[in-house]
């Protein structure tokens, strides 16, 4: 195959795929940015979600580790925390 025999064909693939697929209408394209739209919404709901289960998670270690530290010095011989 040639370079130009290789360029009809590429051009003849090109107005073909043109020629089988219909240009969407204004709804469906209002409907396509809306669904994009909604789906780039879900993301960051779910990243916030991450976000704040990750600090809960962070907070709730260093209170733990509060209480270990509390509890360890109260064993030991320190004096009471209250």
């Amino acid at each position: 195959m040639t370079a130009e025999e290789r360029a009809e064909l590429v051009a003849d693939i090109i107005s073909a795929i043109h020629a089988a697929t219909p240009p969407i209408t204004e709804d469906e394209t209002r409907w396509v940015r809306q669904a994009i739209q909604l789906q780039c919404d879900r993301a960051k709901f779910r990243k916030a979600i991450i976000e704040k289960t990750l600090a809960g998670l962070i907070w709730a270690a260093l209170a733990g580790l509060g209480y270990m530290f509390i509890d360890w010095a109260t064993l030991h011989g320190l004096r009471k925390w209250s």
